[in-house]
C-alpha cells in the first residue's frame, strides 16, 4: 500500500489523504479546504495532485470545511464514485458546501466551485453507520465516533487483499475534547499497523477551567456595563454548545433572562435544526432536551441581526474571524471600551483572531484599520479538539502500532507531539509528512 498526503501536512487545514492498495485502487479520505493566511489559502487553487480516475470512493470524517470543502473539485477531474459519511455529516456537509458556494460567489474573484457543482457533488453522498463495515474497492472501512462534532468519525481501514504486510490503517480524523457538552465521548480503537493522527494541540494542554463559568462571567460583565459581548464561533458544534450553555445559565438564574442573545448566522441556525434530527447521537444528559426540542431555546434569543441598544451578546461566524458576519460586528464594536471579545476556539496562524489574542491593538477588519479598545478574553476549555494528553491516551490504547504519521497541526505542535510519543510510548517511527509527499506502507 501507499499513502499520499494531499493536505493538512504542516498546516491545520486542508485535510486529505489518498490510500492506494497493491492493485492500484485508491480511496480518498477527506478533501478539505485550506484556511488561513494568503499563502495557505492559495493552496486551494493549486492543481490537485492526484489521478481521480483511480479512486473507488471517498470517505469523509466530518463536515467542517477544512475536511470537506474541496470535494466538488473532484467531479471535473473525472470522479464518478460514492462519497461515504455518517448521516449527520451528510446533512451538515450539504449545508457547508452550499453555504461556501454562496459566499464564494459574493466575496471571491475566483470561486473554487459554484452552487451547481456543489449540488452535483451532493448527489454522490452515501450514508454509512458507526460500527458497520463497508467495502470500498480493495478496502473495508469502519467508522467509530470521534467525539469531535455531531457525526464525526475516526476510520478503521483494512486492506482486504491477501499477502498485504500492512493490514489495518487508522485515521483519527479530528478527535474530540471528551467529555464534551453535547456529543458522545471519543471511542477508542484497539489495534492498528499504521495510524494517521491529528496534532492540532500536540504541544499543549487545555486549561482546567469550566467554560460555563467563563461564559457566565463575560455575560455578567456586560450586563453590568451595558456593553456588547462578541463571540466568534463556528456554525457547526461551537454555536450549538454556546447556546446550550447560555440556556442553562439562564435557567439557573446566573445570567439575566432578558439579556439579548443574537445568533447572527443563518448557517448556524440551519445547522442547529439538523442537530435536532439526531437526538440519539448526543450524550445521555443532553438527549432528552433534544428530543423535546428544547436544547437550544431560551428567553431573549434572537436569530436576526438588530442594532439592539444596551447590553447584548452576539454569536457569529467565522470562528477564526477570517470572514463572515463577525467582521462587521468587530468593525463597529472593537473600538469601544465597553466591548468584550470572547475567543472560544483554535485561532490559526495569521488570522484576525490570532492577532487579537496576541494583544495587537491596531488591526485591519474588512480592509479598514481600526484601534482596538475592547477587552479580549479566551478559553480553550471549549475546544472540540483533543489536547496533548488526550491525544496520547487515544494513541496509547491502540496496540501493535508500527508507524505513526502526524498531520493536521502546525510544525511546532506535531514535532513536540512526536517527541512525546517516542519518549512515553516507545514508538520510534513517527513521520511528519509534507504536502504531496507519498510513502510506502
Amino acid at each position: 500500500m501507499k499513502i499520499k498526503f494531499l493536505g493538512a501536512a504542516g498546516t491545520v487545514t486542508g485535510s486529505s489523504y489518498a490510500l492506494t492498495s497493491g492493485s492500484g485502487q485508491s480511496i480518498l479520505i477527506d478533501l478539505g479546504m485550506f484556511q488561513g493566511v494568503a499563502d495557505i489559502d492559495r493552496l486551494n487553487y493549486e492543481p490537485f495532485d492526484y489521478d481521480c480516475s483511480r479512486l473507488t470512493g471517498v470517505v469523509l470524517t466530518h463536515a467542517h470545511l477544512d475536511h470537506c470543502g474541496r470535494l466538488p473539485i473532484l467531479l471535473p477531474k473525472g470522479f464518478k464514485q460514492d462519497i461515504w459519511m455518517t448521516a449527520p455529516t451528510r446533512d451538515l456537509t450539504e449545508l457547508s458546501l452550499l453555504d461556501s458556494a454562496s459566499l464564494s460567489k459574493h466575496h471571491q474573484k475566483h470561486a473554487l466551485f459554484d452552487k451547481n457543482l456543489a449540488t452535483k457533488t451532493i448527489r454522490h453522498f452515501k450514508r454509512m453507520d458507526y460500527h458497520t463495515p463497508v467495502p470500498i474497492g480493495d478496502f473495508m472501512v469502519t467508522m467509530v465516533d470521534a467525539g469531535h462534532i455531531l457525526g464525526s468519525a475516526s476510520l478503521e481501514v483494512i486492506d482486504t487483499k491477501p499477502n498485504s504486510e500492512t493490514k489495518k490503517i487508522v485515521f483519527s480524523g479530528d478527535l474530540g475534547n471528551s467529555p464534551e457538552d453535547l456529543v458522545c465521548e471519543t471511542e477508542l480503537i484497539d489495534s492498528a499497523d499504521v495510524v494517521i493522527m491529528e496534532s492540532t494541540y500536540g504541544d499543549s494542554l487545555h486549561p482546567q477551567e469550566d467554560p460555563k463559568e467563563i461564559v457566565q462571567s463575560e455575560i455578567n460583565t456586560v450586563e453590568k456595563s451595558g456593553g456588547t459581548l462578541l463571540i466568534p464561533a463556528f456554525s457547526l458544534e461551537r454555536t450549538q454548545e454556546l447556546l446550550h450553555i447560555i440556556k442553562h445559565l439562564k435557567e439557573a438564574g446566573k445570567i439575566l433572562p432578558q439579556t439579548p442573545v443574537i445568533m447572527d448566522s443563518p448557517m448556524a441556525g440551519k445547522a442547529t435544526d439538523i442537530y435536532m434530527n439526531y437526538p440519539e447521537l448526543f450524550n445521555t444528559h443532553t438527549q432528552s432536551e433534544v428530543r423535546v426540542g428544547k436544547a437550544f431555546e431560551f428567553p431573549g434569543i434572537s436569530y436576526e441581526n438588530t442594532d439592539h441598544p444596551g447590553v447584548r451578546v452576539i454569536i457569529a461566524g467565522s470562528g477564526m474571524m477570517t470572514g463572515g458576519r463577525i467582521l462587521e460586528h468587530a468593525l463597529k464594536n472593537l473600538p469601544l471600551a465597553t466591548t468584550r471579545l470572547l475567543i472560544v476556539g483554535y485561532q490559526g496562524e495569521g488570522t484576525l483572531g490570532r492577532e487579537l489574542l496576541a494583544g495587537k491593538r491596531q488591526v485591519v477588519v474588512n480592509g479598514k484599520s481600526i484601534s482596538v479598545a475592547a477587552t479580549i478574553k479566551d478559553t480553550q476549555a471549549m475546544s472540540s479538539h483533543a489536547d496533548q494528553q488526550q491525544l496520547m491516551s487515544w494513541l496509547a490504547h491502540i496496540k501493535n502500532v508500527k508507524r505513526v504519521f502526524l498531520t493536521h497541526g502546525e510544525d511546532g505542535s506535531r514535532a513536540t507531539l512526536a517527541k512525546e510519543i517516542t519518549a512515553k510510548l516507545g514508538l520510534g517511527d513517527i513521520v511528519l509528512p509534507k504536502l504531496n509527499q507519498s510513502f510506502d506502507l
